[in-house]
């Protein structure tokens, strides 16, 4: 079915729903007078209300609609059918319950205010769709202000599955990720987490690429705070020069960045068995026919319709629900690493063809969820 006719059929994809019949006998408890007794125990504690409300089992889904999908800053009210099927996504895959919520600002001040005011209602809070780099200063500012799990999905959920993908292509062609270069293009949302969670999970040369060229120390022009960032903590030799060059002798190419990047011909400038992540979404840096081609070893994509799809519900629905479930203030960077390496613990024995669940593998859900109680 055409997806305009579908939503107008249905009018949204989530609804709320009571889990009690409403009867005469029991409104009483359920609102007024009963409901008095609950709201006077959770004033004196509350942290009950983590037991007596939807805070234990609810985040909300949060965006300016500056950054959604692939179709840039088109506002929030045309970010709200992606928070939908975010929300959907989390209620189907993970049993939490998750309310879209899309703010008519994209004052980076104004949404950390409103979501600082927000935090009495809900258990967690999923950021979603906001521009870089106002993403890391807002999701950076809640997480240290808020009591209570904060996560931009773009960054981390994203950052968690290539991980995981990366984890197993590695077996695959029987490399370590200390020995091997790798080539993020991107340096948005994605690319700087993507780099900073394969650094700490052992890379040692890993070489991020804007539309400007490779990012390194001392580079003039184009480096925002974050760039900076990263100019710091990659590119060990220094390397100058634009994508192609970065490429010449790389074991790994991860693209989050803009479709038809490359072609054969650069794939080809790379070690023998290469893994290409062309994750551009609909079309991405290379098709994978494309990159075969150039001697890839192990491809995937974003998209559903090749194999090894990279998508990150395969992490947010488990993170959350092991976040809710045991109370985490806090998602660490250590929580992200296991949570990749709970996932690739799902491919028993990777193939060229599968190295990651499928997206909307059952268990994976729960293997993320699991690392939360250790």
């Amino acid at each position: 079915m055409d997806p305009i006719e579908l939503s107008k059929k249905l009018g949204g994809k989530i609804e709320i729903k009571s889990k009690q019949k409403l009867t005469k006998q029991n409104l009483a408890v359920l609102y007024t007078p009963g409901v008095a007794k609950v709201s006077l125990a959770v004033a004196k504690d509350k942290k009950l209300s983590f037991e007596y409300t939807i805070r234990k089992n609810t985040v909300a889904v949060i965006s300016d609609g500056s950054a959604v999908l692939g179709l840039g800053n088109i506002g929030p009210e045309a970010a709200l059918p992606v928070m939908e099927g975010k929300a959907l996504l989390f209620k189907e895959l993970g049993g939490v319950d998750a309310i879209p919520i899309v703010l008519a600002t994209q004052d980076s001040e104004e949404i950390i205010k409103i979501v600082k005011a927000l935090e009495p209602t809900f258990g967690g809070i999923n950021l979603e769709d906001i521009s870089a780099p106002r993403c890391f200063e807002i999701e950076e500012r809640l997480k240290a202000e808020m009591d209570i799990p904060v996560m931009h999905d773009d960054q981390h959920g994203t950052a968690i599955v290539v991980l995981a993908g990366i984890i197993n292509a590695l077996k695959v062609v029987k490399k370590n990720i200390k020995d091997v270069k790798i080539v993020v293009s991107g340096s948005g949302a994605a690319g700087v987490a993507i780099t900073k969670l394969l650094l700490l999970h052992g890379a040692k040369n890993v070489l991020v690429v804007d539309s400007t060229g490779i990012i390194y120390k001392e580079r003039e022009g184009g480096l925002n705070q974050s760039k900076m960032e990263i100019a710091k903590i990659t590119n060990p030799k220094n390397v100058m020069g634009m994508l192609k060059d970065a490429l010449a002798g790389a074991d790994i190419f991860i693209g989050v960045s803009a479709p038809n990047l490359i072609t054969h011909k650069d794939v080809a400038l790379m070690n023998k068995d290469a893994i290409v992540f062309a994750m551009s979404n609909p079309i991405p840096e290379i098709m994978p026919e494309e990159a075969l081609k150039g001697g890839a070893a192990v491809v995937a994509t974003g998209r559903s319709d090749y194999p090894n799809q990279i998508n990150n519900v395969l992490a947010f629905p488990g993170i959350f629900r092991g976040a809710l479930d045991n109370r985490v203030k806090k998602i660490t960077e250590k929580h992200k690493v296991e949570a990749a390496q709970a996932l690739a613990s799902l491919v028993k024995k990777p193939t060229r063809d599968k190295i990651i669940p499928e997206a909307l593998n059952r268990q994976a859900a729960k293997v993320v969820a699991a690392i939360f109680k250790k």
